[in-house]
């Protein structure tokens, strides 16, 4: 039923949530996996000469992470026998990388976690999850946490 299930991790416990559902689809659908983190690399806003010097600790800080959260994702569902493809994403809206990159690659589901934000929270941080939702033209699986 699906062939190919796009994975966007973020370390979080909700995202490691999804990466066990993703791993059973996968296992059920002998699908492949392709595991994306999605940096804004504009996320960081400085002023003057210090605006480079944060960015560039930003933009590390951001791909060391988006590292450890790939390679603890991968070494789940390899250790499970499914194909997995890794990649670090640049993308000013996060859904946006996500959306784009589940085309590029031909994913017939996107599986992700939810942080499950309500009220003020995520009308000032917004929600991933939901502009995935409402602009997606595929099926998309949400974790809760």
């Amino acid at each position: 039923m699906f062939k190919h299930i796009l994975l966007p991790v973020d370390g979080s416990s909700t995202s490691l949530m999804a990466v066990e559902k993703a791993r059973g689809l996968a296992q059920a659908f002998g699908s492949a996996v392709t595991l994306i983190y999605v940096i804004d690399p504009y996320a960081f806003s400085g002023v003057g000469t210090d605006f480079a010097y944060g960015q560039a600790q930003y933009l590390g800080a951001a791909t060391a992470e988006a590292k450890g959260a790939l390679g603890a994702a991968s070494q789940s569902l390899e250790a499970a026998g499914i194909t997995v493809t890794a990649s670090l994403v640049e993308s000013h809206a996060i859904y946006r990388g996500i959306l784009e990159t589940a085309s590029a690659v031909g994913a017939d589901l996107i599986v992700m976690g939810s942080h499950g934000r309500r009220g003020l929270e995520k009308l000032v941080l917004g929600s991933v999850a939901a502009q995935v939702l409402a602009h997606a033209h595929l099926p998309i699986l949400i974790v809760r946490d």
